[in-house]
């Protein structure tokens, strides 16, 4: 996919996008992808927001570009944050997510500083959880749109329960209720998570969720990490809903290669790509680097992998993970531990991977469609318990763990893990989802391809963002 020339309709004068992600990896990862599609486009220049400790993670991710970084100093002496941490991946706990979010609006000083001594901004794509920055947009007279990387499927299932009342509904929290809009779907209050049931009007996350939902509404538009064949019945009700722009652009994990798949005589494989290199078919183990497992838990999976007998690579994010006594001896040559950062994009495509045990984050979930790799989804926090039931249910691309008391939230055995990943791996189900999953690769790719859904998107976006930003700079100048 190579730069594009310039078509009649375009922007007139040079494009200058300005990202702003959220310091998570699982955030700030697509939105670094999204500047690789942006800057495919002719006459089109970016700007990435980070901070001086995400720095050098940005920087890898946009090398070979030629995308500008700014660094903003993360705010200092925030109650209960220790001091350098300015990713949510290194908070003690993600009870503190809400705390670290809110802080960032001692950020905005600098943030209008720094808009007042760059060149003209097209428009600003930053994080819905960096709700500030709507009113330092505005003040400048640039667009902002809204990123929150999430599926409209997610979004539009969260308004329809809010709107059938299962929030805040006398019903237990493991039984489902069926959705007006969409009759096919069931769900309970064990998909959404605990702050949005019976929500304290007092509490902080009250308080941050409200900042954020208003600052959406009043924004220009919104940037989705998706694309129209995949979720076409969810998008076409998050248009009518909103009344505003709403850019299926994805997925952005098809922008350029992986980080390693470059030619470099300095370069060598990792040992674990050496080892995946060596296999026929290996089942990829990965759950984001903000999931909190038990150590119960950890056995339980521990237990299932070894019992499974199948071949697998588990990438292990947190220091405190600890493994059962002796499980790394016992798998020996047919299973890896990795405690490293991998480029995820690249194990997924990979021909030897053929199933993806995971947490079901929505960049883990594009990754995996794009990969053609099925998905046997174990679902821990935000709306991930919804990305598993899209993934199950809708667009029939995987199966789901088992919780051995039937809750959606309960502990997953190690006969649940080694059932389940048999299934997933060798049986019927699994080939089924093998075959649906290769279906939706093809669709993803020409998706992003040029005249694809999501390519004709973008263009809406750079003519209709630019549109607005000559209407604003007319307004200003009283023309």
């Amino acid at each position: 996919m190579g730069l594009v020339q310039c078509e009649e309709g375009s922007c007139q004068s040079p494009t200058h996008v300005l990202l702003f992600p959220f310091m998570a990896k699982g955030h700030t990862i697509p939105l670094l992808h999204f500047a690789r599609l942006l800057l495919l486009r002719c006459n089109t220049s970016v700007t990435a927001i980070t901070t001086p400790a995400n720095r050098p993670f940005v920087t890898e991710s946009l090398q070979n570009t030629t995308a500008s970084i700014i660094d903003l100093p993360f705010p200092a002496n925030v109650p209960d944050i220790p001091a350098g941490v300015e990713s949510t991946d290194q908070l003690p706990s993600m009870s503190l997510i809400h705390k670290f979010a809110s802080a960032t609006v001692h950020m905005q000083p600098r943030f209008e500083r720094m808009l007042e001594t760059l060149p003209s901004v097209s428009f600003l794509v930053s994080d819905g959880f960096l709700w500030w920055t709507l009113h330092s947009a505005s003040k400048f007279g640039i667009p902002r749109l809204v990123f929150y990387g999430m599926s409209s499927y997610a979004g539009a299932v969260c308004r329809e329960g809010f709107i059938a009342g299962i929030f805040n509904g006398p019903q237990p929290d493991d039984e489902s209720i069926k959705l007006n809009r969409f009759p096919w779907i069931r769900v309970c209050k064990n998909d959404f998570e605990p702050e949005f049931r019976n929500p304290d009007p007092k509490s902080l996350s009250f308080e941050f969720h409200s900042n954020v939902f208003s600052s959406t509404a009043k924004s220009f538009g919104m940037v989705v990490n998706s694309f129209y064949e995949l979720e076409p019945e969810f998008v076409d009700y998050v248009k009518e809903s909103d009344h505003k722009p709403y850019y299926c652009v994805g997925p952005f994990c098809q922008a350029g290669e992986p980080r390693n798949n470059k030619l470099s005589v300095e370069f060598r494989k990792p040992t674990w790509m050496e080892w995946v290199d060596k296999k026929l078919q290996v089942l990829y183990v990965a759950f984001g680097s903000q999931a909190e497992i038990s150590r119960e838990q950890l056995n339980e999976i521990a237990i299932g992998l070894e019992e499974s007998e199948v071949e697998f690579m588990w990438v292990i994010r947190k220091k405190e993970w600890e493994l059962p006594e002796g499980f790394e001896e016992r798998v020996g040559e047919r299973g890896i531990i990795v405690r490293e950062w991998v480029d995820q994009r690249e194990i997924l495509n990979h021909q030897s991977v053929k199933g993806f045990l995971s947490h079901c984050g929505w960049n883990s979930v594009l990754e995996g469609i794009c990969g053609g790799v099925p998905i046997l989804a174990w679902p821990m926090m935000a709306e991930q318990h919804l990305n598993a039931k899209m993934v199950e249910e809708e667009i029939k691309v995987g199966l789901r763990v088992d919780t051995c008391h039937g809750s959606m939230r309960g502990l997953v055995k190690a006969e649940g893990v080694r059932r389940m990943v048999r299934e997933l791996m060798e049986g019927e189900k699994g080939r089924e989802a093998r075959k649906k999953v290769a279906e939706l690769a093809e669709m993803a790719k020409k998706a992003v391809a040029e005249g694809g859904s999501s390519w004709r998107a973008l263009d809406s976006l750079l003519v209709e963002a630019c549109r607005k930003t000559e209407s604003s700079e007319a307004g200003t100048k009283g023309v």
